[in-house]
């Protein structure tokens, strides 16, 4: 009896803390030391004066369409990159002006997406210290939410999450690199906490693809989360694509990029899946003013099929969602088209395009 394809759901950034904070049951202390903003109820006032009146409503508000969305396609697995503190405590980190945290009692709207894995490593998961880093650990790990990517230690920092689904197992890594602002004294060492680190440096790069190739020793899905490059523009660097190349040589099935605040090319490298930037799903940027041209309220759900054999992608759909009142819903028919063009020119260096499907999906189209 022939396997059932698997299909893996992946987004860009989750941003709960700060704005997204403010509007859920349990909000935390506002306080923020930004330049301009020093309390973040004013990034709730900036999105309702963009889109409209934003209720302080139930833990599924900012999911909004994209739980019908999820709902409706089943993935076996889920996989989010959790950027932010979860604390109430912790000292803001020195000399960092933009730091997020959501209180441990919303920890529920994150359930409400039901990821089997959050990935830690990134530049806002020690906003607040280590002590907000372990309360975050510890949070998470109450509510049953399985993490990777930041741990008391670096080995704990570096263990994979497996999950077990469909009737196969998935190993998933996070690491976090400079190129996305992840400070190089956050990582993770013997007797420190922190995050997997990767230095960009022959030797760091070596030791990622290691650990890569020990995830996928029990013949494991392996999906390598990786938190790089720059918030703005398409471009990818050349050491960030011989990165992910060398993720996949050493076993990486699908090759999950994130820190971009849009999305950025997808490519198919040896039958195998690379996300060079997801862009944010959920975060509290609507009514900031400055990149238009990247049309940042334009999200997308990533649902990649993969063979059940072989881990080789057969298939990668995207859906268009728009965020406005600090809500994900439905992209219009010209948001998806705009979206369909952009990446579709963008894909092309990589040897991709993307499609615009009948029902309003998009689907790479491989070289």
């Amino acid at each position: 009896m022939q396997a059932d394809p698997m299909t893996l759901f992946l987004c860009g950034d989750v941003m709960l803390g700060r704005g997204v904070d403010q509007i859920l049951p349990f909000p935390g202390d506002p306080a923020l030391r930004e330049t301009y903003v020093q309390d973040a109820r004013d990034y709730v006032a900036l999105a309702e004066a963009a889109g409209g009146p934003v209720p302080r409503a139930g833990f599924a508000w900012p999911w909004g369409d994209a739980l019908a969305v999820l709902e409706e396609t089943a993935p076996d697995l889920r996989v989010v990159n959790l950027e932010t503190s979860v604390t109430r405590g912790g000292e803001f980190a020195p000399g960092k002006p933009v730091c997020y945290r959501m209180s441990p009692d919303n920890l529920p709207c994150l359930a409400a997406a039901r990821p089997d894995v959050c990935a830690l490593a990134n530049n806002h998961v020690l906003d607040f210290g280590r002590r907000g880093l372990e309360e975050t650990l510890d949070a998470l790990d109450r509510a049953g939410l399985r993490r990777a990517g930041a741990g008391r230690d670096e080995r704990e920092a570096w263990r994979p999450a497996v999950v077990t689904a469909g009737g196969r197992r998935f190993a998933v890594l996070s690491f976090g690199m400079a190129s996305s602002g992840v400070p190089p004294g956050w990582a993770a060492a013997p007797d420190r906490p922190g995050v997997a680190f990767v230095p960009a440096t022959a030797a760091g790069e070596a030791e990622a693809a290691e650990r890569v190739r020990q995830a996928g020793r029990h013949g494991d899905i392996v999906v390598a989360s990786v938190h790089w490059g720059s918030n703005w523009g398409y471009g990818v660097p050349r050491d960030q694509v011989r990165f992910a190349h060398r993720l996949v040589d050493a076993g990486a099935d699908v090759v999950h990029g994130h820190s971009s605040h849009h999305p950025r090319p997808a490519e198919v490298y040896r039958g195998r899946l690379v996300l060079y930037g997801c862009g944010d799903l959920v975060d509290d940027y609507e009514g900031i003013t400055g990149y238009e041209e990247y049309r940042d309220d334009l999200r997308l759900l990533y649902f990649a099929t993969l063979e059940p054999d072989s881990g080789a992608l057969a298939g990668l759909r995207m859906t268009p969602l728009r965020s406005r009142r600090m809500r994900l819903c439905h992209a219009s028919d010209a948001d998806r088209a705009w979206l369909r063009d952009v990446l579709d020119r963008v894909c092309r260096d990589f040897g991709s395009g993307v499609d615009l499907e009948p029902d309003g999906a998009l689907a790479l189209r491989p070289g």
